[in-house]
């Protein structure tokens, strides 16, 4: 994978590096030689092997505990800060909760890192949908310096964004190597349904588009299609985040922004046929009302700035993609359905 030779032998923290993206993320890491730090309170990942490969120390906690922030060591040559209280329906439901884990984890690491003189970059997570476009209907590609709006649909987009402006603080007055990474809806392999902590609603299990979709058509439950089915995403697939994240702090420019985006548009209803295309029967489909909260019906983001100035191009296309992802659903149902029974009793109440 490009890029990895700038971490070989290097000292990499990895917050939320328990996590779906943050797991593909410190596999390739040791992949490539690199020692890694990993962080994570387990409020939305399960504890899997991955935290006990060799070159790899596990802190469990969050890291806007002070005795947390005190284990890190001036000895750090990067750092991904990909911890979040995932997602917006989450954060509508506990706003304080989604603070507590979205933007003092955010603000408490930067403060900590603000003296750590060997840091070549620190990387931050990011979200597309806080400055998607509000709009149903045609999507024009979203620029990293397009306005951000003061009306966003969620306590989770207030607090990526303004994760965003700590970093572009603390890069303005301490210097310290911020890059902004804005993630479109990524998808992939390792994400498991009801991973971690019930987290206020069935959110919890059925957190993404993707996961969802694929374990239901493989179940032959019904695809429910918000809308009709007609909003739309960017979907990029985890192996090319991990890509991005590495670029973004290889090459990436401190106090910068880049969107990790394919820069194609696919709708949902286009995405449950891709889906059922990948099984021998397929799903049913339900049409239900769109969600009353989310005016970003239909993004995408623009890659333009991203593969001009780091090199980044998205390298698997989403019919790939989702046969990968179908693949590896199906190879670990056990383990997804484990996941899911341990949120039982509060799926069925809610």
């Amino acid at each position: 994978m490009t890029g990895l030779e700038d971490f070989r032998g290097g000292r990499v923290l990895v917050v939320g590096g328990a996590g779906f993206v943050g797991g593909n993320l410190v596999r390739a890491l040791v992949d490539g030689g690199a020692s890694v730090l990993i962080v994570d309170n387990l409020l939305s990942s399960n504890r899997t092997a991955l935290l006990d490969l060799p070159g790899v120390e596990f802190i469990r906690g969050s890291i806007a505990d002070p005795s947390v922030l005190d284990r890190l060591a001036n000895d750090l040559d990067y750092a991904f800060h990909l911890a979040t209280f995932h997602g917006n329906q989450n954060s509508m439901h506990d706003p304080l909760a989604d603070h507590r884990n979205n933007l003092l984890t955010t603000l408490s690491l930067y403060d900590r890192l603000a003296g750590f003189d060997r840091l070549r970059r620190v990387v931050y997570a990011s979200a597309g949908c806080t400055v998607a476009r509000k709009v149903y209907g045609p999507a024009e590609p979203t620029l990293e310096d397009d306005p951000i709006s003061l009306d966003l649909d969620s306590p989770y987009q207030i607090s990526k964004v303004v994760g965003e402006m700590y970093g572009n603080y603390y890069h303005a007055r301490h210097e310290l190597p911020v890059v902004n990474a804005r993630f479109q809806n990524v998808y992939g392999p390792g994400e498991i349904l009801g991973a971690g902590r019930w987290r206020g609603t069935t959110a919890t299990v059925w957190r993404n588009v993707v996961p969802t979709f694929v374990y239901r058509a493989i179940r032959g439950l019904p695809l429910v299609l918000e809308n009709a089915g007609e909003s739309s995403r960017d979907f990029v697939y985890v192996d090319d985040i991990v890509h991005g994240l590495l670029l973004c702090a290889a090459r990436g420019t401190a106090g910068e922004v880049y969107n990790l985006a394919s820069g194609v548009e696919t709708s949902i209803r286009d995405l449950a046929t891709l889906i059922n295309a990948c099984l021998p029967r397929a799903a049913p489909v339900e049409l239900a009302p769109r969600r009353s909260w989310d005016h970003s019906g239909n993004r995408l983001g623009s890659n333009v700035k991203a593969r001009k100035q780091l090199g980044f191009t998205v390298e698997i296309e989403l019919s790939e993609g989702i046969r990968r992802t179908v693949a590896w659903t199906q190879e670990n149902l056990p383990m997804i359905e484990a996941s899911i029974r341990r949120h039982r009793r509060r799926l069925e109440a809610a």
